[in-house]
């Protein structure tokens, strides 16, 4: 906002009068706060810091031990210069005394070999330090309106970020307060630079205050949170301190972030917005880049020389919970029950909701017991989720980044086929799943839907023609292996008029159930609609 020493040399009133930097050339960057005509020697008393001091020397001293305290005085309440004019008391140089003291306190000392209005000059340093106090104030007022209108218009944090680095020129980061990156704006650097190692460089980063600058850092860092409760850090990285106008553009940015936390209570958190936008890209990208593995460290999940495991927890939706909770809510808490169960077993995990199921990548030491820690993690997520069981599956093992997609796959694919499974299964893997599992693999394969068709169309036409329930009898049949009487006795139905079923369902479809292949065939085929259709009729 303050013009600095040199600047206010470079106007053209005071270079009229020939300046000539005689002493403290290295606090020519000082901010000048005010310009102010002083002519007696204890002046200092009376000055708040920052002046920029003309004088003609006449009611200086000329001992050198009184001018090296005037200097020390003005030192001490940290003037930003002294300008003297070479023309009343000293014509050709200044007292070495004066020159040496302001050397020896930092202080620029300038001479002026003309005649100078001092009147002109601080008409133009104060009018130009009241123009940029004007010029500070109405930026302010304008970031004060654009946080304002994100704010009334429920921007996303990443639309707040985006204009913090906008206003700043800087990279903006949002941190957790334990560290972990929730969102960031990169301000057209490289992503690769910002954010390695980040939770290890921002720990010792600490300010004192809800808002301020860390020199060592070169980090301006505010506090988010609303209602006593803070739950973040927004950090401009900035390097050398910062203007007023950064601190004003964190600041807010902080209020409409917290704004947005407090509104946003029916959506998933931002650690879960951040996880999710991760494991999204990771499914997209078979080969995950650099910049990609440097987010998920940032948030605390180190992708290389880890284990990687994918897990997927799909609810089993049954007619109780359909009635007492939405499907994204209970996924929503699904998913804050994986992740507090990843914590409790004290590994590292990306967790999130989708459409369908939660989703969970689990980053483990070489060394851990990848059995032992999944059989944990399921456990809990079975104890906090009692009243609404769901189905954790996990893909197989990967040794990094590049498997993370394959695991992350194979766990929602071995998730919607074990649906249907044994209930009492804590972890479901690939080899639980066996045949439908593989057409789960194969559902979007056309040739499975065709034959399919085939196997069953005549049946599920006469079932919605007539509302008989064949097609019922016949998986009661092919579940039990072609036993009858335990068919039967599942289909609550006496044997006479189960058998009757049977001879129709072989009339029907024109084929002989106790062969071996029909009856093969026909449980291949019920399996496959019932994937396609999404209907599982052993749900619950």
């Amino acid at each position: 906002m303050y013009p600095t020493v040199a600047e206010v040399l470079a106007l053209p009133v005071l270079r009229q009068g020939r300046p000539h930097v005689v002493a403290g050339a290295a606090g020519l960057d000082a901010p000048v706060r005010w310009a102010h005509v002083a002519e007696v020697a204890d002046i200092a008393p009376l000055l708040r810091g920052g002046e920029l001091v003309l004088t003609t020397g006449v009611a200086l001293p000329d001992d050198g031990a009184a001018l090296a305290r005037y200097v020390a005085e003005l030192a001490g309440v940290g003037v930003a210069g002294v300008v003297v004019e070479l023309v009343r008391h000293w014509s050709d140089k200044l007292p070495s005394a004066l020159v040496e003291a302001a050397d020896h306190h930092g202080v620029p000392l300038i001479t002026l070999s003309r005649e100078t209005r001092f009147v002109s000059v601080t008409e133009a340093v104060n009018g130009l330090i009241v123009d940029a106090q004007v010029d500070e104030l109405r930026a302010a007022e304008r970031v004060h309106e654009t946080f304002t209108a994100l704010t009334v218009a429920g921007a996303e944090p990443g639309d707040i970020l985006r204009e913090v680095a906008r206003l700043t020129e800087h990279p903006v980061v949002l941190e957790t307060l334990s560290h972990e990156v929730l969102a960031y704006d990169t301000a057209g650097t490289d992503p690769g630079e910002l954010l390695p190692g980040w939770p290890s460089r921002s720990r010792p980063v600490q300010v004192g205050e809800r808002t301020g600058f860390h020199p060592g850092a070169g980090w301006l860092v505010t506090v988010v949170g609303a209602r006593g409760h803070d739950w973040g850090r927004l950090i401009v990285v900035c390097g050398d301190p910062p203007p007023r106008r950064y601190v004003v553009v964190a600041e807010r940015a902080a209020s409409a972030l917290a704004v947005h936390r407090l509104v946003a209570k029916d959506t998933d958190g931002l650690e879960r917005q951040a996880h999710r936008a991760i494991l999204t890209e990771l499914l997209a990208n078979p080969v995950p880049p650099a910049e990609l593995t440097a987010r998920a460290s940032a948030l605390g999940v180190p992708l290389t020389g880890r284990l990687l495991v994918g897990v997927a927890v799909r609810p089993r939706i049954t007619a109780t919970t359909r009635t007492t909770q939405s499907t994204p809510v209970l996924l929503r808490e699904l998913a804050e029950a994986t992740a507090l169960a990843a914590r409790r077993a004290k590994v590292s995990a990306l967790v999130a909701a989708d459409d369908t199921l939660v989703r969970a990548l689990i980053a483990l030491s070489p060394e851990a017991g990848v059995d032992a820690v999944l059989r944990r993690l399921a456990t809990d997520v079975h104890e906090a989720r009692s009243s609404a069981p769901a189905v954790v599956a996990v893909g197989t093992t990967g040794t990094g980044p590049a498997e993370a997609r394959r695991t992350l796959v194979e766990a929602a694919q071995v998730a919607a086929a074990a649906i249907g499974e044994n209930a009492d299964r804590v972890v479901h893997r690939l080899d639980d799943v066996r045949l439908r599992g593989l057409l789960h693999l194969l559902a979007g394969d056309e040739r499975i839907t065709a034959f399919a068709a085939r196997e069953l169309g005549p049946l599920l036409s006469r079932d919605a023609a007539q509302g008989s329930r064949l097609v019922q009898a016949l998986r009661h049949y092919c579940e039990h292996g072609g036993n009858k009487s335990a068919a039967a006795a599942a289909a609550h139905t006496s044997r006479t008029a189960y058998y009757q079923q049977l001879a129709r369902i072989e009339q029907v479809l024109g084929v002989r159930l106790e062969e071996p292949e029909s009856m093969l065939s026909l449980y291949v085929a019920l399996l496959a609609h019932d994937i396609r259709e999404g209907d599982d009729h052993t749900t619950g």
